[in-house]
């Protein structure tokens, strides 16, 4: 097991939602934690802290990551985008959250960050996908309110509005 001292913090350099950091880190502080208390973006949500139940969900170098599962160390010299980046220049929605509303893709609100996360990595191939093949990529984010079919079914409208 390796002990860490509150002398023995290392020293990040990150981008996030495209604004330059450098925070001083604990090595096993996980990406998460430095997202919602150091940085103060509480859009990226923690429900399991376990990687489970994807409501961490955030772009890594452009790809879905679990934010919790990520060490802020692991983050080092990483481009990061969290559900915040959504919104516009004119403070407007995103046309994916659009969509989520349009369709009633959000009730509790508790996964929607992470799904939405996770279906913007998806918006450059998800009209060409099948309905069953939406369904599998969104498999990991887990929702208890929606049923997912209205979620699919905004990820297809947002992919057909940003063409």
């Amino acid at each position: 097991m390796i002990r860490v001292s509150p002398g023995n913090e290392l020293t990040v350099r990150l981008t996030v939602n495209e604004a330059g950091h450098t925070l001083r880190v604990d090595p096993r502080e996980p990406l998460s934690d430095v997202l919602r208390h150091r940085l103060g973006l509480t859009g990226t949500h923690v429900g399991c802290e376990q990687g489970v139940c994807g409501c961490c969900t955030i772009l890594f170098d452009g790809e879905p990551a679990r934010a919790c599962l990520v060490l802020a160390v692991q983050a080092d010299g990483h481009e990061i985008r969290t559900v915040e980046s959504l919104t516009q220049p004119d403070g407007g929605l995103h046309p994916l959250q659009e969509a989520f509303g349009r369709h009633h893709a959000l009730q509790c609100g508790f996964c929607t960050p992470g799904q939405l996360m996770n279906a913007l990595a998806l918006l450059p191939r998800a009209a060409s996908m099948s309905d069953d093949d939406l369904r599998g990529a969104i498999s990991g984010q887990l929702c208890r309110c929606t049923g997912y079919t209205p979620i699919v079914d905004a990820i297809r409208t947002a992919a057909g509005d940003l063409t």
